[in-house]
């Protein structure tokens, strides 16, 4: 996946409302980051809305403004935590040997 939406199906799993809550969300945190880390808030301009505990809980409580780079580093890191799924499939035999 190269960014973005590309590849992801997310954007299906959104309510209808999503832009209607990203405008308040975005409102409600004065377009700025709440990125917290070592007790200090980044606060450049958030253009993202993110989803605190990842998941479909889409409630106001549940969301923050992001900048985009802060975004970016918190999915990377939940994808990166999330089980790997991995599928085999069964060895085929040899054409000589069958």
């Amino acid at each position: 996946m190269t960014g973005g939406w590309q590849g992801s199906t997310r954007r299906f799993e959104l309510p209808p409302d999503w832009p209607e809550l990203r405008a308040l969300v975005l409102a409600r945190d004065e377009h700025r980051c709440r990125w917290r880390e070592g007790g200090t808030v980044c606060g450049r301009r958030a253009t993202d809305v993110d989803h605190i505990t990842p998941g479909n809980d889409h409630s106001l409580t549940n969301l923050q403004a992001l900048c985009h780079e802060h975004h970016a580093i918190k999915s990377s890191r939940e994808g990166n935590a999330a089980p790997r799924v991995t599928r085999w499939r069964p060895t085929e035999r040899h054409p000589g040997l069958l």
